[in-house]
């Protein structure tokens, strides 16, 4: 019998290894996505030695749409059953005022924190409405709820980001997939309350929620 597939996209060494690691751990096939190819081959070892059965481990700018597709396509290609699970945890953000904001550089970094994070779902709906089931995991932040002048493109783009994950969690939750986003109001670090490992409890913790008892969103704050 096939393995479920969990597939995190925007992977790096805090919540994305972590969430993927939580996975394996339960025994999910777990595809990477990250948006470099350095640590690609040390974050693979990461999620093997966790326990998963099968690890794919693929690099993507996500700023660009094309390159999102490819290798989605790749995974689709080695890993024939749709993912079960998908979690979208990349953002671009450079720290500016407003004021201060390229109009050709807030394009980019919408399209990481926004638009491939849509493209990501879209990719994987059609799936999980077929199947009847299916989880859809954001990683949301702080800024969606208190933006800040001197982060203004990450505030946009979380802003945005909890929006689309809103709205789709209405749209789908009757075709039986369950969406939600995970607000993280804090600095993403070890031995702090917001440690990646615990972290990553609640996105496990999404996905094992009966519906009728699905959450939207869960907030975590100091």
């Amino acid at each position: 019998m096939p393995h479920p597939l969990a597939l995190i996209i925007g992977v790096g060494p805090g919540i994305g290894l972590a969430v993927a690691r939580r996975f394996a751990r339960e025994g999910f096939a777990i595809g990477l996505v990250a948006q470099r190819t350095e640590h690609l081959a040390e974050f693979k070892a990461s999620v093997e030695r966790a326990g998963a059965p099968k690890v794919y481990a693929l690099a993507a700018d996500l700023a660009d749409a094309g390159a999102l597709r490819q290798a989605f396509d790749l995974l689709q290609a080695e890993q024939k059953d749709a993912p079960e699970v998908l979690v979208y945890n990349a953002s671009l953000g450079p720290s500016a005022p407003a004021s201060q904001l390229l109009p050709e550089n807030l394009i980019r970094e919408f399209q990481v924190n926004v638009l491939a994070a849509l493209e990501s779902a879209q990719m994987v709906i059609p799936g999980m409405c077929a199947a009847g089931r299916g989880t859809l995991l954001f990683t949301g932040g702080g800024l969606a709820l208190a933006p800040q002048a001197t982060q203004a493109s990450l505030s946009i783009g979380k802003a945005a980001l909890r929006s689309l994950a809103l709205c789709l969690a209405e749209e789908l939750e009757p075709r039986g997939i369950h969406v939600a986003t995970v607000t993280v109001a804090g600095f993403v670090q070890p031995h702090t309350p917001f440690n990646p490992d615990a972290i990553a409890e609640h996105y496990w913790a999404l996905h094992q929620e009966e519906q009728g008892a699905w959450r939207r969103e869960v907030l975590l704050k100091p």
